[in-house]
Order: C-alpha cells, then sequence, then structure tokens
C-alpha cells in the first residue's frame, strides 16, 4: 500500500511552515510528499493576497487531494494554523487515513499570550534587539502587506469549518505550543472535545510558540508524530 502526505500551511504563510517537518518525513519514508502554496501565499516578498477568498484556497486543497490520491493508496495530512482548519475539512469531506494538527486555528489569537509577546517586542524595541525578536522577525512584512480583506477571507474558512468539526473521525494527532501567541492554547482541549476520531492523541509544547515546526522541542514530537503515523 502506497502512502501519501499532504502538508497545508497557514495564512499568509508559505510551505517554509511545514518545511522541518516534510523534511523529516522525508528522510525516513518513501511516500509521496505534496506541500502545495496557496494562492497569494509564499514568501514573505511574494504576497499578493488581494481579491482571493477562502473558497480559492479550500478548492486547491481540494485539488491538492484529489492529484494526490490519484498516485496513492493512502492520504495522510497535516495541517499548520488555517491549514489546519482546512485538513479538517478535508478529512470530513474525503478519506484521509490520519490527519495532524499542527496549531490548528480554530480559534483565534490568544489576547493573554499576545500581549507578553508584544511587550517583549517593546523591551526589545528599548535596547535596540527588536530585529532580534522571532516574533517581529516573522511578522513584520505581514503586518504591512496582509490586506483587511484577507483576513476576513480567513475568519470565513473557520466559519465554514467549525459547525462541522465532531464529524472528524479519522486517528488525529494534535501538537500545540503553551507560548502561541496566534491560536490560544485552550483550542488544542477544544479539538479534543469536538473531534470524534477513532483515536486521539496531543502533544503539548511547553515552550512553543505559533511556528511550532521551529520550536526547541521539535525534533520530540516529530518523532512522535511519526511513530504514530506508521504505526498500524
Amino acid at each position: 500500500m502506497s502512502t501519501g502526505i499532504l502538508f497545508l500551511h497557514g495564512f499568509s504563510g508559505g510551505p517554509y511552515e511545514v518545511q522541518p517537518f516534510a523534511d523529516f518525513i522525508q528522510q525516513r519514508t518513501t511516500w509521496e510528499v505534496s506541500i502545495p502554496t496557496f494562492s497569494g501565499h509564499g514568501e514573505a516578498e511574494e504576497l499578493a493576497m488581494k481579491g482571493y477568498k477562502a473558497e480559492h484556497w479550500m478548492m486547491e486543497a481540494e485539488i491538492a487531494y484529489r492529484n494526490l490520491k490519484k498516485k496513492v493508496d493512502d492520504v495522510i495530512v497535516v495541517g499548520f494554523s488555517m491549514g489546519g482548519v482546512i485538513a479538517m475539512y478535508l478529512a470530513i469531506r474525503y478519506q484521509v487515513k490520519k490527519l495532524v494538527l499542527l496549531s490548528a486555528a480554530a480559534k483565534y489569537i490568544s489576547p493573554t499570550q499576545l500581549v507578553k509577546d508584544i511587550r517583549a517586542m517593546a523591551e526589545d524595541f528599548m535596547h535596540h534587539q527588536l530585529e532580534d525578536n522571532e516574533l517581529f522577525a516573522r511578522y513584520k512584512f505581514k503586518f504591512k502587506h496582509v490586506p483587511l480583506s484577507a483576513t476576513v477571507e480567513f475568519t470565513r474558512v473557520v466559519q465554514k469549518t467549525a459547525p462541522y468539526i465532531q464529524n472528524v473521525k479519522c486517528p488525529t494527532f494534535i501538537v500545540q505550543g503553551k507560548l502561541d501567541g496566534i491560536v490560544p492554547f485552550s483550542t488544542a482541549a477544544y479539538l479534543q472535545n469536538l473531534l470524534q476520531a477513532s483515536e486521539q492523541k496531543l502533544y503539548i509544547s511547553e515552550q512553543g510558540k505559533h511556528h511550532i515546526c521551529y520550536s526547541d522541542d521539535c525534533e520530540i514530537w516529530f518523532q512522535e508524530v511519526f511513530d504514530f503515523l506508521t504505526a498500524s
């Protein structure tokens, strides 16, 4: 039986957000790997999101799934942030062998952690170290170049999927950072309670922030998720 694995990146991001885990998988398997880029997304300098809607991104994920399914017997879907929401959408509509949700944006911004992150940025600014701040480095371009209309479409992706999350029944592994300032930490428990998955696993990264594939403990959870995906 051949296996394919579809990676879905997050809102205003690109394949780089999931690339470390994709590399981990590719080094250990002969699986067919697909990492599409949603319209208007990609590297920061390529962002051109205006005019694209939730339906575009959801349909592109469907097309990527169908194209992969033509090549393999079983499809695994891994989704990060908005990609995690779209991954659940695919698992509801199609036959997905296993599902991995990384910082899945089923809820929006965590105010408490975001305040802490902003304070940290302010301190770094005062000490002329802002360019060294990880959050600022990742989001400085997005703060200026992501149109409000695109952000509205992101919320529509969540709204379209949220009522049907309980219909996800395939085995699911949830990974969530405790210090995520974009997706509230409580989202992991929220998903656990809603999903009707035949098997569920959860990994909480104590120091992990939103870009969980770059967390200090990523090699630990990479291995745990890999063991989950390769178990019969």
